[in-house]
């Protein structure tokens, strides 16, 4: 059975809801492989957008190599460290209602064992088993291990595998550091009047890349996906481009 954690002491509201949300998510490997998803190949993806569109933008100012590069590694170090942090807390929330969930479903086990034994063979009938034969599983998970039974099948939740925020934080850091390098390194390269269009070029092409990555992981249509990806970037540098032409020519 479960440990006495919580044991006669029933969960604040907090928790109740924190536990209602997890009942609602019944696939944790998909959201786990999402995870990765987001923190890694979007992650790139971001870090190409933003550090071309500020570069491009500052390219159209000044020809001045050390002011791009001042500004790309200022974005490049800005927006990592952004989304690490913005990830770590993401994923920290994430976790604390993973447990909240948990320490509820103690609470329910160690008080209302009956209840959370007819609850556990209802949600296993659900899912194509007999009424007898889904009572008998239930019976046997409860004894095996009733808390990590209840959250497998009624949170969709692996207490072994709880998100981990460090290593979100840490995976969406590299992941938009290498994407923000690729922009920085394309226009700092070539000479002043190639800049531009090799920057545009070598950003584009990334950028399908990464929509037919982020497609093939995701499961979706890869035409759509890069269509999406390429034009974003292509407007972020135009604009960027633009005003940034402006402002040089007015300053």
């Amino acid at each position: 059975m479960t440990g006495s954690e919580g044991a006669g002491k029933r969960p604040t509201r907090a928790h109740i809801e924190a536990h209602g949300a997890g009942a609602g998510s019944q696939s944790a490997g998909i959201s786990t492989r999402l995870n990765w998803l987001r923190a890694g190949v979007l992650g790139a993806n971001d870090g190409i957008i933003s550090t071309a569109g500020l570069v491009v933008g500052v390219a159209g100012a000044t020809t001045s190599r050390s002011a791009i590069l001042a500004a790309g590694v200022a974005g490049l170090l800005a927006g990592s460290l952004s989304m690490a942090a913005g990830e770590y807390v993401s994923v920290s929330s994430q976790r604390d209602s993973e447990r909240a969930a948990l320490d509820l479903e103690r609470w329910e086990l160690d008080e209302e064992p009956e209840a959370e034994l007819e609850e556990l063979t209802g949600l296993l009938a659900e899912r194509g088993l007999s009424r007898e034969v889904a009572r008998q599983a239930a019976e046997q998970l409860t004894e095996r291990d009733a808390l990590r039974a209840h959250a497998r099948v009624e949170l969709g939740i692996n207490p072994d595998e709880l998100a981990n925020p460090w290593h979100a934080a840490l995976a969406s850091l590299v992941a938009f550091t290498v994407g923000a390098l690729l922009p920085l390194l394309a226009i700092l390269l070539p000479g002043p009047s190639a800049r531009v269009p090799v920057t545009v070029v070598a950003v584009l092409g990334a950028l399908t890349l990464c929509g037919v990555i982020s497609a093939r992981l995701g499961g979706a249509a890869v035409g759509r996906a890069v269509v999406r990806n390429v034009a974003g970037g292509a407007v972020a540098m135009g604009v960027t481009y633009a005003v940034g032409t402006w402002l040089g020519t007015t300053a």
